[in-house]
């Protein structure tokens, strides 16, 4: 492994650049630069249709570093044909010598059917994961038509051999299963409880042991949002409450389902009319005097899934993740600049085991 001004990398360790929405995508060269000082070992890119192009970010991130795992996390297979995503995904991998996977998600049924596309399913998901693979092993693939889509003719280069880890990002035990069955890793979800955490990782072992494949040889990545008492206190309300009232907006019944919450109380959210007054992501549109209100609807036991406190706090949340199973942890919702004292902590508690990580995300070994 490279060694950076800081120490060692920590490549069990990643965070999500550009977090939430970004008006500069330019500010991902300082995050990234910053990250890889710092000595974070994976850097993740979401992606929104605005100024979030997952491919162009992932790019420029891959341009500006040199050790740094980069994944995006995640993009949808059904917005660019096939032959252009198996291109974008070959082409980081060797501006950064190996060092990208490919995120997938399912993404949202209801934007996609006002955008004229189909909604992605578990079939589809699996079948374009196989094309990939075949066009970047140098395959033809002719006369394609599966659940993905019907393609007479693709391919890439006779002479690629390009083994390149494809992840899915998962909430629901069916796609964790099928994460397991036929995936490099996963990416799991903000705002999990402990539990819910163990859940997955049970899902994702028997859809490995289905297929008979080794569970412990899909890396599993916790979401862990990681808001310091550094950060000031308007932005780490924004951060933890408006980030999750975001997330029971547009899919709080599956939320609730894989925390076991009491769906009572997201009915009461649902219902209220502050809640009911914002156009648009909580995280995004809400005032502050809007998020004071949102906080006293959302239990403390449902906040408390994310590390927040002192920054020693933050590290042993994050250290914690890793009894679960997990085999990394995406610092959710802070800049590295935000995340420099947490990490400093977490490097006085780093477990020994996982010291031999490797710097790309998709990968155990």
């Amino acid at each position: 492994m490279s060694v950076t001004a800081d120490g060692l990398p920590l490549n069990e360790l990643g965070f999500y650049t550009l977090a939430g929405h970004s008006a500069a995508p330019r500010d991902l060269v300082t995050e990234v630069r910053a990250a890889e000082k710092l000595g974070i070992g994976a850097a993740f890119i979401s992606e929104r249709f605005s100024t979030k192009d997952a491919a162009t970010l992932s790019g420029a991130a891959g341009a500006v570093s040199e050790t740094i795992g980069i994944a995006t996390g995640a993009t949808n297979h059904n917005t660019r044909h096939p032959i252009v995503t198996a291109t974008m995904a070959t082409t980081m991998h060797r501006l950064t010598g190996g060092r990208f996977a490919l995120g997938l998600g399912r993404g949202f049924d209801r934007l996609f059917k006002a955008f004229g596309l189909t909604p992605i399913t578990s079939a589809q998901i699996e079948d374009v994961v196989g094309v990939l693979r075949r066009l970047w092993h140098g395959e033809m693939v002719l006369g394609h038509d599966g659940p993905a889509g019907a393609w007479p003719y693709l391919h890439q280069d006779a002479d690629f051999d390009e083994d390149i880890p494809i992840m899915l990002a998962a909430l629901g035990p069916r796609s964790l299963e099928l994460a397991g069955r036929c995936l490099d890793g996963v990416i799991l979800h903000t705002f999990y409880s402990d539990a819910a955490v163990a859940e997955a990782m049970a899902a994702v072992e028997r859809g490995a042991k289905a297929a008979g494949r080794d569970p412990g040889s899909v890396r599993v990545w916790s979401v862990l949002a990681t808001v310091s008492d550094e950060v000031e206190e308007e932005l780490r309300l924004l951060k933890t409450v408006g980030r999750l009232g975001s997330y029971l907006q547009g899919y709080g019944d599956l939320m609730v389902r894989v925390n076991d919450w009491d769906p009572a109380v997201l009915e009461r959210f649902r219902a209220d009319d502050v809640v009911g007054a914002i156009k648009g992501g909580i995280d995004t549109k809400a005032t502050r005097e809007q998020l004071e209100h949102i906080a006293t609807l959302i239990p403390p036991e449902w906040l408390a899934t994310a590390a927040t406190g002192s920054p020693r706090q933050c590290a042993e949340a994050i250290a914690r993740q890793f009894d679960l199973g997990v085999t990394g942890v995406i610092m959710h919702g802070a800049t590295p600049a935000e995340l420099t004292s947490v990490v400093g902590e977490y490097r006085e508690i780093r477990p020994a085991r996982l010291a031999s990580l490797p710097a790309n995300p998709g990968r155990i070994a």
